[in-house]
């Protein structure tokens, strides 16, 4: 291993030669970071004061990173800046002083590779440059990984014997991994009438196809009717993300996607068109009910596949479709049954949150990118990791799980890297380490925010160097690990408190992935009862109880402040005080008195009525409380002002909460 940090970046540096364009508009802190670079042997190519500048100078040759002050001269700042960056592919490091929360947040929004802090040291701007490139290069990686996937997928469709309507469905779910999606529009463009495809996410595994009849029903309108809403709408030529104010302004010029984001609590739409052969268009429309779920990089990963959907179109139209309006089809509801995937062995549940952990989980398992698994004490992340693994091509290899909280710091370098005999007192035989156990395999590090300081150097050093040295021994052996690390802790507090070091925090947050609590998916509790209840019926030999209405209706209500685990406890000790087939109460008071609560949550499934109510409500805040007129929450809904003010009325939409 190398002992001089210094001597490590030098040599990096050396080998790439990276080019690096700084973004500051004051003079003295350019040039020092100037100097410090070139000292490293980074090349400068240039220093720019304004966004203006900054632009001219990527023009003229693409910089490998930015170093970007969030503050700088002129009408517009860094974080301007940062979205064209992204879009161009190019990593960047904010550079800040005294910058308020509300401006750091927005930054955070970008997605930066990294923050360093006016005055820096030599060694802050190095070690963070250094974690830059390694986040960018299993970014890019990542990204190159994605459109391959997709790509493979769309192809197995095209090269099946599925008719349209299940092909549709297969696409869906394929795409649903990469570009996630709660209502999926497809169809050609017409001028007469409105003859597109809707798909609606159920949960996990479970797709139904809408059509005109069947958005007819759910929306309650004639078919006539959304034809005339349809040919009023607003045709979009070029793919084109809407939320938030472009969200509203869209929903009035396109009063289809109004009636779709009204009818399906739609809060953000992506649109892809597609030219197909010259005359007609193809559009993909990708509905979410979350208002930040899409980015450029959606736009991107669509556009570079662009060839493939035109071929898959053509497969699942016949030649007639493609060159004259589509013909209406007959209702037909296909879904698939729920099941548990292979690689999801032993996780449990259907509902949105789970549906979003699960496609991250088929995104990142195929590459060896870091992933940081974040969540509650309970949530089930072991779980996580191992599904990572499962999926992953080190499958075959070991999966080795390490405890950092439960790891003695007197022996914690021995039990992770092993040592050799004689080493230290007690040391009678070669001992071989876990991370040289996993060798070819996967290491998953549970409770890393329990680390100690002095380990997790440790930790860093292998991490970088992608090598071990036992202990007492004399030389070096490379390893080939994946990392996976989880914790319960915000480790961006742990960082700012000084206990967890911010060079290992990056390297780990490459891929984070956040596990909801329980009482955020309260739909899945049914099923985990269900499984908790038949697994412990088994080990005790008997026939496994039903749980009666209000059991059910007890554990839905709850909280469950130790989410899954907690879950576990109580349905073991149900079974065990269930005499009969029925379990007709849940014994919730041991866990109350240890877990006290200020509230109980109501059950998370909302009926129609709810939703509707939210969406209403939602529309009204936007609108500052208008209701009629122009801008105004009836001509957003499409609705005239007196209907909505029935549904006010009778949903019990107060003036005081808009």
């Amino acid at each position: 291993m190398k002992n001089s940090p210094d001597n490590g970046y030098e040599t990096v540096a050396a080998s790439l030669k990276k080019r690096i364009l700084i973004v500051e508009d004051q003079f003295i802190e350019a040039h020092d970071l100037q100097l410090i670079l070139e000292k490293a042997n980074y090349e400068v190519i240039g220093i720019a004061r304004s966004v203006e500048q900054a632009l001219e100078q990527i023009e003229i040759e693409k910089p490998d990173l930015v170093f970007l002050d969030i503050m700088l001269k002129g009408s517009r700042n860094g974080i301007e800046l940062a979205h064209i960056l992204k879009e161009k592919y190019i990593g960047f490091i904010f550079i800040s002083a005294n910058s308020s929360k509300t401006v750091l947040d927005q930054a955070k929004t970008t997605h930066p590779y990294g923050f360093i802090v006016k005055p820096f040291r030599d060694q802050d701007v190095l070690t963070t440059l250094e974690i830059a490139f390694y986040r960018q290069q299993y970014s890019l990686e990542s990204q190159l990984l994605q459109q391959f996937q997709l790509q493979a997928a769309i192809a197995e469709i095209i090269n099946s014997n599925l008719k349209k309507e299940e092909a549709l469905l297969a696409f869906a779910k394929a795409v649903q991994t990469f570009i996630p999606f709660d209502y999926l529009e497809t169809g050609f463009v017409t001028s007469t009438h409105y003859d597109n495809l809707g798909i609606v996410r159920r949960n996990l595994e479970q797709y139904q196809i809408i059509n005109l009849q069947k958005l007819s029903q759910i929306a309650v309108l004639s078919e006539k009717e959304i034809n005339e809403t349809y040919r009023k709408s607003k045709v979009d030529k070029k793919p084109v993300i809407y939320s938030e104010e472009a969200l509203i302004n869209n929903l009035q010029e396109a009063p289809i996607k109004a009636l779709i984001a009204h009818n399906f609590g739609i809060k953000s739409y992506l649109v892809f068109p597609l030219s197909i052969a010259t005359i007609q268009s193809y559009h993909f429309t990708f509905y979410s009910r979350s208002l930040t779920v899409y980015s450029q990089e959606h736009l991107r990963l669509l556009g570079s596949l662009e060839l493939l959907f035109h071929q898959f179109i053509a497969k699942i139209y016949s030649k007639e479709d493609l060159n004259l309006p589509i013909k209406k089809t007959e209702i037909k509801s296909i879904t698939s049954p729920v099941k548990t995937q292979e690689g999801f062995e032993g996780i449990i549940g259907n509902s949105s949150q789970m549906g979003t952990v699960f496609n991250y989980i088929r995104k990142v398992s195929p590459s060896d990118t870091s992933v940081l698994v974040l969540g509650e004490s309970g949530t089930g992340k072991e779980k996580i990791a191992q599904s990572i693994h499962a999926l992953s091509p080190r499958k075959d290899k070991p999966l080795v799980i390490i405890n950092c909280g439960a790891i003695p710091e007197n022996l914690a370098e021995s039990l992770l890297f092993g040592h050799e005999k004689g080493a230290f007192t007690g040391a009678l035989d070669r001992r071989i380490g876990k991370f040289e156990l996993a060798d070819g395999g996967t290491i998953f590090l549970d409770e890393i925010g329990e680390m100690s300081l002095e380990l997790q150097v440790k930790l860093l050093r292998v991490l970088q160097e992608r090598e071990i040295e036992r202990v007492g021994g004399t030389s070096s052996m490379k390893i080939d690990v994946r990392i996976i690390a989880a914790t319960n802790k915000n480790l961006e507090e742990e960082v700012a408190a000084g206990r967890f070091r911010m060079d290992l925090y990056y390297r780990l947050h490459v891929f984070p992935i956040m596990v909801p609590p329980l009482k955020k998916r309260k739909e899945d509790i049914p099923d985990l009862a269900n499984h908790f209840i038949a697994v412990y019926s088994e080990k005790m030999g008997r026939k496994a109880p039903i749980l009666s209405d209000f059991a059910l209706q007890q554990i839905i209500n709850y909280n469950w402040p130790g989410n899954i685990r907690e879950l576990e406890h109580v349905m073991q000790r149900a079974i065990l005080l269930t005499e009969g087939n029925t379990i007709k109460e849940i014994e919730l008071s041991m866990s109350s008195k240890m877990h006290p609560e200020p509230a109980q949550e109501s059950f998370s499934i909302k009926t129609i009525l709810e939703n509707e109510r939210d969406y209403i409500l939602y529309i009204l805040k936007k609108c500052n409380g208008k209701i009629s007129g122009a801008g105004g929450a009836a001509e957003i809904l499409d609705i005239h002002p007196s209907t909505l003010n029935s549904k006010i009325k009778k949903l019990e939409i107060k003036k005081g909460i808009i």
